[in-house]
């Protein structure tokens, strides 16, 4: 079981949320969006458990976080210039979608 998170709600919850729409993706979309899906989650499960456990957590520090860890893989170049560029429009999409 996880330790409770010291992250503000708003915050968990915009975690949730994320967790929740990459799950959607990788339970009903296309092998492509599956691939993309599941790299970003990844990244997403590494930066959000960090952060929850944080007092002082942010939406805008998980946006950098995520940015950051997604940048330096890319520049590692773990992915094609493609796929790199829909793991960057869908991390866009979902943040943007919690951060509203």
């Amino acid at each position: 079981m996880l330790p409770p998170a010291d992250a503000p709600t708003e915050v968990v919850e915009a975690i949730a949320k994320i967790e929740s729409a990459l799950d959607d993706v990788v339970n009903h979309g296309s092998d492509d969006e599956l691939f993309i899906a599941s790299y970003l989650q990844g990244h997403f499960a590494v930066e959000s458990r960090q952060l929850e456990m944080q007092q002082d957590a942010t939406l805008t520090l998980l946006n950098t976080k995520m940015c950051n860890s997604l940048e330096s893989a890319f520049a590692n170049n773990e992915l094609e210039a493609e796929d790199a560029k829909q793991v960057r429009a869908l991390w866009e999409r979902l943040f943007s979608q919690v951060n509203q």
